[in-house]
């Protein structure tokens, strides 16, 4: 019973980094960029996303749009779309292997095979934490080495966005879960019974193992 406990905070646990994992991909906010200009007035923002771009010139209203071209987009964010879809994919694989593990363990028979799904669940939840702690943690750096660009009248100003955020505790609740789940998986009871299987005699009519006329 504690084992199962375990098992099931430890999958809940992944789930929602998955969650988190979805608004990381979908929020435009992976990058702001403030435009300081000499008032306040005509100051304006933009923030960049994977998927779409939204400009706010101050006031509470933004405008977003999807990016017409690859070149729009920095070679970090292109690689960062992949790897966050991969991590997206990889998460899901794992969360359908660990509910339908009985039914394929009753399948291939035996417990032993319980503790092998759960292995392999959280070892796909540890590389989707992998896949997006390689995607928000470039896509930092960038930011982080480019954070104030002077250019000329205006400066440019570079901050991490919401999204990042979020990517780095969708991974540090991924690689929990995955961590626990691989843990449990090789500590996972086997059988209480013992399989031992002899083979069985051939009789004739009267009872006696036919071995006996030979």
């Amino acid at each position: 019973m504690e084992t199962m406990s375990r098992q099931t905070s430890a999958l809940v646990t992944a789930v929602v980094g998955w969650v988190a994992t979805i608004l990381t991909c979908a929020l435009p906010m992976w990058r702001v960029t403030n435009c300081l200009g000499s008032n306040s007035i005509g100051s304006q923002s933009y923030s960049d996303g994977l998927w779409v771009t939204c400009a706010n010139d101050g006031t509470a209203q933004s405008q977003c749009r999807y990016y017409s071209s690859l070149l729009e987009i920095t070679p970090d964010l292109q690689v960062a779309r992949v790897l966050v879809v991969a991590a997206l994919i990889t998460t899901f694989a794992g969360i359908l292997i660990a509910l339908a593990r009985g039914a394929f363990s009753s399948c291939m028979g035996g417990g032993g095979n319980k503790g092998a799904y759960i292995s392999v669940t959280g070892a796909l939840f540890v590389a989707s934490a992998v896949l997006l702690l390689v995607a928000v943690s470039w896509t930092t750096s960038n930011i982080v080495n480019n954070s104030y660009t002077p250019t000329g009248p205006e400066a440019v100003s570079r901050e991490v966005g919401a999204a990042i955020y979020i990517g780095f505790i969708a991974t540090a609740l991924l690689l929990a879960g995955g961590i626990a789940l691989s843990r449990l998986g090789t500590q996972y009871p086997q059988d209480s019974y013992a399989k031992n299987y002899r083979g069985v005699k051939t009789c004739d009519s009267t009872g006696y193992p036919m071995k006996d006329y030979v």
